[in-house]
């Protein structure tokens, strides 16, 4: 009885060993699929600062956010790394609501977008890689870092990760000079953004206010996965505010909002505070 008990308690305590040790596989995955991509000559931009000239045939409201954002004479991108902490997040409607940690990497030259989040669930370890490379998207979701909850993969899946791509790339706009995006100007403060990549298009529409801060992304091209599996296009929205200029001289927001536009009212899935932006040349 007492070996049985000692075993039991032995299990137990190597569980709650491995919960809570740093190492995971997903992250583990996670890490040596971004350094591989950092390491990736064909993924670099070399050694070029932003002109204004490099704008002239984009949309002036882009011209005006290049200006008023401090990007004009700095160092294009290779990639984006942004860092959010203890972001409000909720997997669905009907989901529990959780704090997650989140960290992504968009890459420039082409569209290639990686995030991973950390968190817990019902005491237990929760993390996801959010992947986009190569024209394909998916979405996987982990618990107690062995247990695979889901893995979403498919064409929505992939135009669903592009189009997210698309409304992050003002935020390292280098991506606005690639010839997979076309720009076209809608009225002062707005801009309808296609992007065209790995046999999928998508399209939406930038928002920015009368300081040239963009504020807003509106799609119909982004599926949400219902509880059966099934892909539904519902209007999707990308807000943000509260900008800040950073030791860089580069205003940047700190407040971040992705939301559902449901016709019986907005679900804000995701809404967090930037930690941290950075980039890589």
């Amino acid at each position: 009885m007492l070996i049985g008990i000692g075993i039991f308690l032995v299990i137990i305590g190597l569980i709650f060993v491995w919960f809570y040790i740093p190492y995971s596989p997903l992250k583990t995955r996670f890490l040596k699929d971004i350094e591989s991509l950092k390491n990736n000559a064909e993924l670099k931009v070399q050694g070029r600062l932003f002109k204004k000239e490099d704008f002239l045939h984009l949309p002036k409201a882009i011209q005006c956010y290049m200006d008023c954002c401090g990007y004009i004479g700095t160092s294009q991108m290779s990639y984006l790394k942004m860092e959010y902490r203890d972001v409000d997040f909720m997997m669905g409607k009907s989901g529990p609501a959780q704090k997650i940690d989140y960290t992504q990497y968009n890459f420039v030259v082409e569209p290639c977008r990686m995030a991973r989040i950390d968190s817990h669930m019902f005491g237990t370890p929760f993390e996801g890689y959010d992947y986009y490379q190569n024209g394909i998207g998916g979405m996987r979701g982990q618990i107690a870092k062995a247990i695979n909850l889901f893995h979403q993969t498919g064409p929505e899946m992939d135009k669903a990760c592009l189009v997210t791509y698309l409304a992050e790339s003002l935020f390292a706009p280098a991506i606005l000079l690639q010839d997979f995006i076309v720009l076209e100007e809608i009225s002062a403060y707005e801009v309808k953004a296609t992007i065209t990549y790995g046999g999928q298009t998508a399209s939406g529409i930038f928002a920015f206010n009368e300081a040239y801060e963009y504020v807003c992304f509106t799609t119909n091209d982004r599926g949400v996965s219902n509880k059966d599996g099934t892909m539904e296009y519902v209007p999707w929205s990308a807000v943000c505010d509260g900008y800040r200029v950073s030791e860089t001289g580069i205003k940047y927001p700190t407040k971040f909002k992705a939301i559902w536009n449901y016709q019986d009212g907005d679900f804000v899935y995701f809404d967090g505070v930037i930690h941290a932006i950075s980039y890589g040349e």
